[in-house]
């Protein structure tokens, strides 16, 4: 059974894949189109959420779009975990530039309504 840390789970899902296909360009070229393909089954829950398709109807519930989402979070924590040493702080140096960014608007558009 995978760690329930999720950053040692992300090294498992690494190492295992490293282990089976080699970590080439080719090989992270693909983690990375991987992450295209989840967020395509993302989109395919969705639309089933809606009912988008009259010939299917409603195929699909939230939960199975948060299911998809989720794949798509690891599947990019791998393809970041292939790329780089220490995914975990890249992370969170990039989070802390979105919160500091979103602070500013938010006091932007707080400002504005007084």
């Amino acid at each position: 059974m995978l760690s329930t840390d999720q950053w040692s789970t992300i090294r498992s899902l690494v190492d295992w894949l490293d282990s089976k296909n080699g970590r080439s360009d080719a090989e992270i070229t693909l983690r990375l189109l991987k992450i295209t393909e989840e967020a395509g089954e993302v989109a395919q829950a969705w639309i089933g959420v809606q009912g988008q398709n009259p010939r299917k109807g409603i195929t699909h519930i939230v939960p199975d779009v948060q299911d998809e989402l989720c794949d798509v979070i690891v599947t990019a924590a791998v393809a970041l975990a292939s790329i780089v040493g220490n995914p975990e702080d890249v992370l969170t140096a990039k989070l802390a530039k979105i919160a500091d960014r979103a602070a500013g608007l938010i006091d932007t558009a707080e400002e504005t309504q007084r």
